[in-house]
């Protein structure tokens, strides 16, 4: 029987990213996958007929330029195309506009307030300075504040001198960044609901937190440092869909000799005095391998496919401890044409780029107050966007793909579990929400399908729906992520490495989670050619 240097669990953007760096480095790579389908939640999929969804993930700003060079992904059919306009929508036919020309965006912020419109620009310096400081850190591991090796003395040293060249009040800044919530934080600076409500919905995407939940300013950082084309917090479309991410990742992979198989779910790991060597398949199979990569997260590494008698009591406290808690859900929806904003009629443009439905923090509060009740927002944060603009290979002629990301969506709700009504009525939620806003809209829905937390576990093995792997608190961060002790991709056992959104830097399609850890594995096995 083959025996692998490395078995790869989960074929996502992470774990085809972890595959594609090890395989470059010259050792042998198994990658097995549970779906019929690789991309774990970065999957592009036909559901109506000539119609292409980006069933889950839908745009593209996280995803590393180093990983896209090392691994040329360009050469691998991957091609982004960057939007860069955005607006907020208001019931009332109102709307704030975000546009690549400052100029414009300060006109559209100082029609609601001139002290905002100035306001706005120190508001950016700070958010990117703190992008800046934080950036280099993605592709790092993070070191360990307990040990006294040189690797992580090194480590701490980099982190302090990342902090000191912020200078004092840089970081009083960043401390707040990383505890306050948003809704304080921009009280600091703004005095318009609608512009507040739009800045404040990067802050709740994929997290169980409301605006004003202490920790959430930090999450609207991580929303915003992003880095396509060397804008920083770009934001671009995938062509082919975000499905086109994972295939140039395999595509690389495969290219220095790694093997994928699909329909070939893990059932356990393969554990003997302390070590993995392989894992077993569900139907018996067993596949051998000196080291093996989890893409999943650390509750279904730890709490499903790990022997629990071969871990410690303590580490198995801190993997339940861990925060997963599903708050998104999404609907992919067939156009028949184009629909209408009247709150944007008088730029067309806009409609190219992100809609988002944020009127104030309270606004979003409310939907949280829902979340925290068992019950989808009533008036949900919607994040809308069309990217058959820019990519019309997604539908047919004339026709139009619609992705809308809701937030707050319950993993379970307080009358029991999801069924098929709960959906459908969760799913009008949504469109009555998109119809106050695009008078006719539901008019135009020639396909319409529904993602809750529940099916983004139960299809994707999201654990509640959760878009992050885990919550992207301070307590759950860098040294932390997902454990303090064993955030530097390696567990208790032996051989195992996790590369998932569970571990360093966080969730979204980055995959610098993939790249560290495969970096570690090598540094491990003695390979100098590093990732």
């Amino acid at each position: 029987m083959k025996r692998y240097d490395a078995i790869v669990v989960g074929a996502g953007h992470n774990g085809l990213t972890a595959a594609a760096y090890l395989a470059r480095a010259g050792l042998s790579v198994m990658v097995l996958e549970r779906r019929d389908r690789i991309g774990g939640a970065a999957v592009s999929e036909e559901r109506h007929a000539g119609f292409l969804y980006s069933s889950c993930s839908y745009v593209c700003s996280l995803l590393r330029a180093e990983i896209m060079r090392d691994l040329e992904l360009s050469k691998h059919g991957l091609r982004i195309i960057p939007y860069e306009n955005s607006a907020t929508i208001a019931r009332n036919g109102d709307s704030i506009a975000f546009f690549h020309d400052p100029a414009k965006t300060r006109r559209s912020i100082a029609r609601h307030s001139r002290r905002d419109a100035d306001a706005y620009a120190e508001f950016n310096r700070d958010i990117y300075r703190q992008c800046r400081m934080i950036r280099p850190l993605l592709l790092e591991t993070p070191p360990d504040p307990t040990s006294v090796r040189l690797k992580d003395l090194k480590g701490l040293r980099k982190l302090q001198k990342a902090f000191a060249q912020l200078g004092e009040d840089g970081l009083a800044q960043a401390m707040q960044f990383w505890t306050m919530s948003c809704g304080d934080f921009l009280d600091r600076y703004f005095e318009s609901d609608l512009l507040k409500g739009s800045l404040a919905g990067n802050s709740i995407i994929g997290t169980a937190l409301g605006p004003y939940s202490p920790g959430s300013a930090y999450v609207l950082l991580h929303h915003v440092m992003g880095d396509l084309d060397g804008h920083v917090g770009a934001w671009g479309f995938a062509v082919g869909g975000m499905g086109a991410i994972s295939q140039a990742l395999a595509a690389a992979a495969q290219e220095h000799g790694a093997e994928i198989r699909t329909a070939a779910e893990v059932e356990q790991l393969i554990v003997r005095n302390g070590r993995v060597e392989g894992v077993a398949l569900v139907g018996g199979e067993e596949v051998l391998g000196t080291r093996v990569v989890s893409n999943l997260d650390v509750k279904r590494t730890y709490l499903k496919l790990a022997p629990r008698k071969e871990l410690p009591t303590d580490f198995l406290e801190a993997v339940e401890s861990f925060k997963i808690r599903g708050s998104s859900g999404k609907l992919n929806i067939a156009l028949d044409r184009l629909p209408e904003f009247p709150a944007l009629r008088d730029e067309p443009l806009l409609k190219r780029g992100g809609i988002l439905i944020s009127e104030s923090m309270e606004y979003l509060e409310r939907g949280y107050d829902d979340w925290k009740n068992g019950q989808w927002s009533r008036e949900p944060f919607l994040d809308i966007t069309v990217p058959t603009h820019y990519d019309p290979t997604m539908a047919p002629p004339g026709k139009h793909y619609m992705s809308v990301f809701v937030q707050y969506v319950p993993p379970t709700l307080a009358d029991g579990p999801w069924t098929p009504e709960k959906r459908d009525a969760f799913g009008k939620t949504v469109l009555d929400t998109i119809e106050l806003y695009s008078p006719g809209f539901r008019d135009l829905i020639l396909d319409c399908w529904v993602r809750t937390p529940w099916d983004l576990e139960n299809e994707v093995g999201l654990t509640e729906g959760n878009i992050f792997h885990g919550e992207l608190t301070l307590d759950q961060l860098l040294f932390n992520r997902p454990i303090p002790g064993y955030a530097q991709y390696r567990g208790p056992l032996g051989g195992l490495y996790m590369c998932g959104s569970s571990t360093h830097p966080g969730g979204g399609v980055m995959g610098a989670p993939g790249a560290n850890a495969a970096r570690e594995l090598l540094h491990d096995a003695g390979v100098r050619r590093a990732a």
